[in-house]
C-alpha cells in the first residue's frame, strides 16, 4: 500500500488495536489513515499540529490520542476521533523536540536537539525527570520496563542509560566517531544493538555499556538510520539506500533484503499492532505499508500491496528463514555466552550528516497509571 503524503514524513506509528496509521510531516501537519489489505486507504484526520515541522508522532492513552513534538519546542496531544487539541505544552524543551517513546500507560519520554531526555507524567501534564546526558541531538530511545531504564542514542556517538528508580544517569558509553541513530534491546535483555551513520551495528552487553562487545559491518559505508525489533534474534533495518533488510543477531548476518522502499533513505519503520503490517517512510514523501504473512515459525512473507493499483510483490523467505532458524537453534549455545543481566527541516538537529532528524513529545491521558511511581520505589 502506498500513500503519497505530499510532504516529507518524519515519523510513523500504528494504533495499538485498530487499523490506523499516523505520520508527522515537515510542514507541521499530522495525518491519520485507516487501512486494510484490499482497499484504498482513507485519510480520516488531518491536523496542522505545529508551526514548524512535526518530528514525532505517537499514539497514547490506548490509542485515544496522538502526541506530537516539534522544533517549536512544544508537545501536543490530539484527540483521534475529533482532531481537537487535548493539551499543548509550550516550551516543553529548551531545544527542538526530536524523539518520543511510550514508557507506561501514564508516562512518556521525550528527547531534544540539545541532548536532554525528559520523562512526563501524562496524568499531571508535568515533567517528573530530566536528564541532560548528551552533547548532541537524541536520535532514538528505548525502554527496559523490568529495570525501569531508558536507553538513548545520540549524534554525539554515545549510548546512555538513565535509571528512573534512582533518578540518575547510570551509564554512558565512550565517545565514538560514529553517530548512533537507533537502538533496540535483544536476546531477552542481554544485548543492546545500536546502528550508526556509517552503517555499523554496535552490540553492547547489558551492564557493560562502556564499549561495544561486537561490531557488525556488513552495511558499511551506508547509514543504517532505523532499527525495528522483530523478535529476540532478528531485527529489521532501514538504510539510506532505501533497502529494508532482515538481520540476525548472534550469529550476526544479513538474512535477506526484504523490500526496497525507494532509492531514498528510510526514515522510519513500524509494525501494526498485530504485526501483520510493516510501515515505512522515506525521503520520497511516500508512506508504504506491507503485509507480513507469518506462514510458520520458520517462514515469513512480506507482501507489498500498492493502494493505487500499481504492482504487487511477494518476498517468499521460506528457505532463508528455515535455514536461519535451524542455524540459530544449532548455535544457541555458542552464539552468545554472555551471562550479563539483563525538504529539510527548518531547524535540523546538529549532525555531521545534516539529514537527521526528528522527535519528542508529551501527553495528556485519562485512565490507569500502570503503577509507574510504585515501580520507581522498588529496589532497583
Amino acid at each position: 500500500m502506498e500513500i503519497n503524503l505530499g510532504q516529507l514524513a518524519f515519523d510513523i506509528d500504528f494504533h495499538p488495536s485498530q487499523q490506523l496509521v499516523t505520520t508527522g510531516l515537515i510542514n507541521g501537519d499530522l495525518h491519520l489513515y485507516r487501512y486494510t489489505s484490499d482497499s484504498v486507504p482513507e485519510r480520516v484526520l488531518q491536523v496542522h499540529a505545529h508551526s514548524e515541522s512535526c518530528r514525532a508522532a505517537r499514539f497514547i492513552n490506548n490509542g485515544h490520542a496522538i502526541l506530537t513534538g516539534s522544533p517549536d519546542c512544544s508537545i501536543l496531544a490530539t484527540d483521534v476521533e475529533t482532531g481537537a487539541a487535548i493539551a499543548r505544552l509550550e516550551d516543553a524543551h529548551g531545544g527542538a523536540v526530536n524523539k518520543l517513546i511510550n514508557l507506561t500507560e501514564s508516562t512518556v519520554a521525550s528527547g531534544d536537539d540539545e541532548g536532554c531526555i525528559k520523562v512526563w507524567d501524562t496524568r499531571q501534564q508535568s515533567c517528573c525527570y530530566s536528564f541532560k546526558v548528551h552533547e548532541e541531538y537524541i536520535s532514538d530511545m528505548t525502554f527496559a520496563a523490568d529495570s525501569m531504564k531508558i536507553l538513548g542514542t545520540s549524534g554525539d556517538g554515545t549510548l546512555s542509560v538513565c535509571n528512573l528508580r534512582r533518578n540518575k544517569v547510570q551509564a554512558q558509553s565512550e565517545f565514538s566517531e560514529e553517530e548512533l541513530l537507533s537502538v533496540v534491546i535483544m536476546k531477552n535483555g542481554r544485548k543492546v544493538v545500536c546502528s550508526s551513520h556509517i552503517g555499523n551495528l554496535l552490540l553492547y552487553s547489558w551492564g557493560c555499556f562502556n564499549d561495544c562487545s561486537d561490531r557488525f559491518v556488513d552495511f558499511s559505508p551506508n547509514s543504517v538510520d532505523v532499527l525495528l525489533k522483530l523478535d529476540e534474534d532478528r531485527l529489521i533495518t532501514g538504510s539510506e539506500t532505501g533497502l529494508i533488510s532482515l538481520v540476525g543477531i548472534l550469529p550476526n548476518r544479513v538474512i535477506q533484503p526484504i523490500a526496497e522502499h525507494s532509492e531514498y533513505p528510510v526514515e522510519g519503520l513500524a509494525f501494526s499492532h498485530d504485526k501483520k503490517f510493516l510501515g515505512s517512510i522515506a525521503h520520497d514523501q511516500m508512506l508504504k505499508v506491507s503485509l507480513l504473512l507469518s506462514l510458520s515459525l520458520s517462514q515469513l512473507c512480506l507482501y507489498s500491496v500498492a493502494w493505487e493499483v500499481k504492482d504487487c510483490e511477494l518476498w517468499d523467505m521460506d528457505d532463508l528463514l528455515q535455514g536461519s532458524t535451524k542455524t540459530l537453534k544449532h548455535q544457541a549455545a555458542v552464539e552468545d555466552s554472555d551471562s550479563d543481566e539483563m525538504d529539510m527541516d527548518n531547524n535540523p538537529p546538529k549532525s555531521k550528516k545534516g539529514t537527521k532528524r526528528k522527535n519528542a513529545s508529551k501527553d495528556r491521558v485519562s485512565g490507569s497509571s500502570n503503577n509507574f511511581f510504585a515501580d520507581l520505589q522498588m529496589d532497583g
